[in-house]
């Protein structure tokens, strides 16, 4: 009797246990509050927009902003945010390659076409021979910057290269103007502009600068780029109903207008 009473007890502390964590794990998919890394610029921008349309449907969206693109897929990775939305898949694919992450894209936000800028010339014939010329020192930007010079007809890279978008200082086989590539950490760049010639400068830290891609770029991305920008989580979290919302909230009709309306074509959107 005693035996079966204890059984008994057993299986009703059991059941507390189990009910008590899936109503945790229930919780977790429909989590209300959310932290976003974003990048400094525009991103911010633009998601002080989606922060009021997520709010309407019962998502509260805390932003925290990054100076450093190697930063927020490592915070994502460690459990310190819960989404991100400042990467195209390419720069993805590259970190979750060298550095071990589980992080996948949910959801589209922003074609941001790349420039390159200058301080001492105003049109890109201006470019004289051995000039300095800064490019992204991360292997996918800097890989979209020298296609980008290979498109101005300033450099030829190697077609395997171009190919596979792997492209390097190494696989330029003709610079017919002697140009000197110099890789820099992407936040740097615009910081650089009165040592180089001319600098490609992604749209975020470009417009921190103080820097239009329609006035100020010497060359510029055409907006139909395949490097479109996107929404990211961890692969555990993909399919959560939190996710769904945020990339919901993301490409709403209010957001896609602001992003129309406010930045006259240096960002696109992309869904």
């Amino acid at each position: 009797m005693l035996a079966s009473l204890r059984r008994a007890a057993l299986s009703i502390v059991a059941t507390a246990l189990l009910s008590a964590t899936c109503g945790a794990l229930h919780a977790q998919d429909n989590k209300k509050a959310l932290k976003v890394g974003v990048s400094v610029g525009n991103g911010e921008q633009i998601f002080e927009v989606v922060k009021k349309v997520a709010a309407r449907d019962g998502l509260a969206i805390d932003v925290v902003v990054f100076n450093d693109y190697q930063l927020p897929n490592a915070a994502l990775a460690a459990g310190d945010l819960d989404a991100n939305a400042f990467q195209h898949q390419p720069f993805l694919d590259n970190q979750n390659k060298s550095r071990g992450f589980d992080i996948v894209p949910v959801g589209l936000t922003i074609t941001a076409p790349l420039g390159f800028y200058s301080r001492k010339i105003k049109s890109i014939d201006q470019l004289p021979d051995g000039a300095s010329v800064g490019i992204q020192n991360d292997p996918s930007n800097g890989n979209r910057a020298l296609l980008l010079l290979q498109e101005a007809r300033l450099i030829t890279l190697k077609p395997e290269a171009v190919k596979n978008n792997t492209a390097t200082p190494l696989d330029v086989v003709s610079n017919p103007k002697k140009l000197k590539l110099v890789p820099l950490d992407a936040a740097q760049l615009p910081r650089s502009l009165d040592d180089l010639v001319i600098a490609s400068i992604n749209n975020d830290y470009a417009e921190k600068a103080g820097l239009s891609l329609a006035k100020d770029a010497v060359i510029k991305e055409s907006p139909q780029s395949p490097y479109a920008n996107l929404i990211a989580v961890r692969r555990a979290d993909k399919d959560k109903p939190w996710a769904r919302q945020l990339v919901k909230a993301y490409q709403s009709p209010e957001v896609k207008s602001f992003i129309e309306t406010k930045f006259n074509g240096s960002l696109v959107p992309a869904f």
